[in-house]
């Protein structure tokens, strides 16, 4: 159990200094317009919302839930 939960902390702790260093960091080149950041926020939103959406599609299937 203290291994999974270590496992967890360290994901969200990796994951949360990615995006301290993206809001924090300046960009590239003399006046820093050139901004280059680690991780491409808006597709990791549109992969959750699709993971979500998968899941919760696969969760009604296995429980007999239909739409509408």
């Amino acid at each position: 159990m203290r291994f999974l939960f270590g496992i967890i902390v360290g994901v969200l702790l990796t994951i949360g200094a990615a995006y301290v260093f993206d809001s924090t960091h300046k960009g590239e080149g003399p006046d820093g317009a050139a901004e280059r950041t680690m991780v491409n926020w808006d597709v990791v939103q549109n992969e959750l919302k699709s993971l979500s959406t998968n899941i919760h599609q696969g969760w009604d299937h296995l429980t007999g839930h239909k739409d509408g």
